[in-house]
């Protein structure tokens, strides 16, 4: 019997894939037929989301990372690399949330962990399966961001930069790539979703006003399976 899931023998990885819009991206990757890699430094809660994945009749292989660790994502990409020779899609998702405070009074520790995980750890990933995502002919790259990237805030100032820059080594990747083959890029803003991250930023906020994360995962699928263009942005709201 022929398996008609539209991601069957995709290879994807998602990176901060233990809670949150990366536990559901992972699930939803899993249950529309991909291999997914689940990245992340809570084991235990990685393998709560490879046990979903499997009792689904999914697919999962737990590998976890450590972003701020010099050599993790090459010794990543090179098992990848020797496992299934390809990866064809990414999901960046992982991020550091520093306090928010007036950039007069920006942690330089949170804010050099900041960088590292959504800027160093980019350009690292990006790099090391670059190869990867070529040889798989249909390549696809999500990275997740926020408003504040392009739209800055008061007291936002750390993580603001630190996403704008994630956006334009995106948007840069992109434009280098265009022209070689088939892989392309997108930005997707998820907007008010409900993740621990938003509840640190907004503790006041009532958790059923925003939409879960099952929601964003749901359109990054969707989007997966269409034809769109490199250097594709789009922000997520309220579905349904």
């Amino acid at each position: 019997m022929t398996d008609q899931k539209p991601l069957s023998g995709r290879i994807a990885l998602v990176t901060g894939a233990s809670r949150g819009i990366g536990a559901a991206t992972a699930r939803a990757l899993a249950e529309a037929g991909a291999h997914v890699l689940l990245t992340g430094r809570d084991v235990k809660a990685l393998e709560t989301v490879e046990e979903a994945i499997h009792e689904a009749g999914g697919s999962a292989t737990i590998a976890p990372l450590d972003l701020t660790e010099a050599d993790g994502v090459s010794r990543l990409a090179a098992a990848v690399a020797q496992r299934w020779e390809k990866l064809d899609i990414l999901v960046i998702n992982a991020a550091f949330l520093p306090s928010l405070t007036p950039v007069s009074q920006i942690e330089p520790k949170q804010f050099g962990q900041a960088m590292t995980v959504n800027v160093l750890a980019t350009q690292a990933l990006l790099a090391a399966f670059d190869p990867l995502l070529k040889r798989a002919g249909h390549g696809r790259v999500i990275g997740l961001t926020s408003s504040v990237g392009t739209a800055p805030r008061p007291y936002w100032g750390a993580y603001a930069a630190t996403k704008a820059a994630f956006e334009v080594l995106l948007d840069c990747y992109a434009g280098e790539i265009e022209r070689l083959g088939d892989t392309r890029v997108a930005i997707i803003d998820p907007g008010a979703t409900r993740t621990t991250m938003r509840a640190r930023a907004y503790p006041g906020e009532d958790p059923a006003s925003v939409k879960p994360p099952e929601e964003v995962a749901t359109r990054i699928v969707s989007l997966l399976l269409e034809d769109f263009p490199t250097r594709h942005r789009e922000r997520i709201g309220k579905i349904g």
